[in-house]
């Protein structure tokens, strides 16, 4: 692919929270990710006002030629205009910023959704939910009476 100096690469690499600075990650850990794809990296990515991004798949970090997680392409015109980001640290710390909140919110959300149980017309969960409490009321059950044997 020819140079192009208004594109800044973006690999989801930059943004791996398991992995530190040495190794690759480019984003301080408070706009780090867990487990970062390509997938949550675009949406992320749009969901903070970038418009000219080009996704590319399967494409091996030069560092990193095992793993073919692809890459970003984003204009810094472009994302200088949309966010008023012009370096590419302030780029990749914003992108981070809102994928973490992404993750953030998603795993609050599943939370909710397992609190307040399965819907009215699901009999297999239901069903899965009251046999987990017959299971927690028999544990209780064989504590209670360990407690009294002592």
């Amino acid at each position: 692919m020819d140079h192009n100096p208004d594109r800044i690469a973006v690999w989801p690499g930059y943004f791996n929270a398991k992995t530190s600075r040495r190794s690759g990650r480019r984003v301080p850990r408070d706009s780090s990710v867990l487990k970062p794809d390509l997938e949550g990296l675009f949406i992320a990515s749009r969901a903070l006002g970038l418009r000219k991004i080009k996704r590319e798949e399967r494409v091996s970090h030069p560092n990193r030629p095992h793993g073919k997680e692809g890459r970003l392409w984003v204009s810094k015109k472009g994302a200088n205009e949309s966010i008023g980001a012009s370096t590419k640290e302030e780029i990749l710390q914003l992108i981070g910023g809102q994928w973490r909140q992404m993750q953030k919110d998603q795993r609050n959300d599943e939370k909710e959704a397992q609190k307040r149980g399965p819907k009215v017309g699901d009999k297999r969960a239901r069903s899965q939910r009251k046999g987990a409490n017959k299971a927690r009321a028999a544990q209780a059950r064989a504590q209670r009476s360990q407690k009294r044997r002592r």
